[in-house]
């Protein structure tokens, strides 16, 4: 249901993800929540981030092209609100290639090799000197992608943060650049929610590992997600004292049950003994039916209408474009190259 906009919009936002699968409950619980509730708030723009979802999948295009729709169908399914939110294909605008060509001029390789974030990456997909270039410098391309939105408020998780550091340095070079300032520095926006574990609480909750629950996932799917959760190892027998720290099932009860003092009671009740992990599932199955039974529905509903969600990221992508290629034409004046 639309809400009525409380009052002028303030803060400028850019927020959006890789089309490299459908969104899970790690980015329910992370970011779409967050979204929904700031669209009403400010300035919003989620950008379908299809060329970066290349820049380690261009061996498998389809891989990205074929995620486009179910993205733009997670993000409506949750409540986010396209006449509230701006909603755009990051390849539909050309200024943000152009951009990142521009500021890739300003940074080094080493400045590039020194951020925590790329280096953290590098190792976990194995990488090694094989890395993508697109990849390598994605850094130069986020920051294309923030301040072509003039972005003064950017949410993201610890784990990002040296990627604004290094936007606002670039930010800082152009300015000098020009003699006065033409671009603003963003701030992080971090998220209150904790980072949820993956259902088999060893590896980052993903996509493709199957170790996430998806938005649109079936009941079955559910089921067989919840039944497989990590629990308590050394709690063989329902009378015995089980650990709830660690206890993934416990984890996502905190995450997702609206009754905080029954689960706090189930808390109690499991640390004393007596309470076996096959009910402490059953109460979260049932939890999680009820919250993605709405979330399937609509999502199915938008997915059969494919037409309504490729019109709303042309809506989208075409004011996204009119705004990026004004703070691309400044920036390329700063080089001298608005000769016509």
């Amino acid at each position: 249901m639309k809400q009525e906009q409380p009052f002028e919009k303030s803060e400028i936002i850019l927020t959006g993800d890789r089309a490299t699968g459908p969104l899970h409950l790690g980015h329910y619980v992370g970011s779409l929540k967050q979204r929904v509730s700031l669209q009403w708030m400010h300035e919003q723009t989620i950008l379908v981030a299809d060329m970066q979802g290349l820049t380690d999948n261009a061996h498998n295009p389809t891989k990205v092209s074929s995620n486009i729709l179910n993205v733009v169908a997670d993000y409506l399914a949750v409540g986010i609100e396209p006449t509230q939110t701006t909603i755009c294909l990051q390849s539909q605008l050309p200024a943000l290639a152009e951009l990142t060509m521009y500021y890739s001029n300003l940074v080094s390789i080493a400045r590039l090799e020194r951020n925590p974030t790329v280096k953290s990456e590098i190792k976990s997909k194995s990488f090694g000197r094989s890395i993508p270039t697109g990849f390598f410098t994605y850094p130069i391309s986020q920051a294309a992608d923030i301040t072509a939105f003039k972005a003064t408020l950017i949410p993201v998780g610890d784990d990002q943060l040296p990627m604004l550091e290094q936007t606002n340095e670039i930010v800082r070079k152009v300015n000098k650049l020009a003699g006065k300032k033409i671009l603003d520095e963003c701030r992080p926006l971090l998220s209150n929610a904790p980072r949820l574990p993956s259902t088999d609480g060893k590896n980052k909750m993903s996509k493709t590992m199957g170790n996430a629950i998806n938005l649109g996932a079936s009941e079955k799917e559910i089921s067989a997600a919840v039944k497989a959760m990590y629990t308590d190892p050394s709690h063989l027998r329902v009378e015995d004292p089980g650990q709830v720290d660690g206890n993934i099932v416990f984890t996502y009860l905190d995450a997702f049950h609206p009754d905080k003092k029954y689960i706090d009671g189930l808390k109690s009740h499991y640390k004393q003994g007596g309470l076996g992990d096959g009910t402490t599932k059953k109460i979260l199955e049932e939890c999680l039916q009820d919250m993605l039974r709405p979330i399937r529905e609509k999502r199915a509903e938008y997915l059969n209408d494919k037409a309504q969600l490729i019109n709303i990221l042309k809506k989208g992508s075409k004011s996204a474009r009119e705004n990026s290629e004004k703070v691309l034409f400044d920036v390329r004046g700063i080089f001298g190259l608005n000769i016509f």
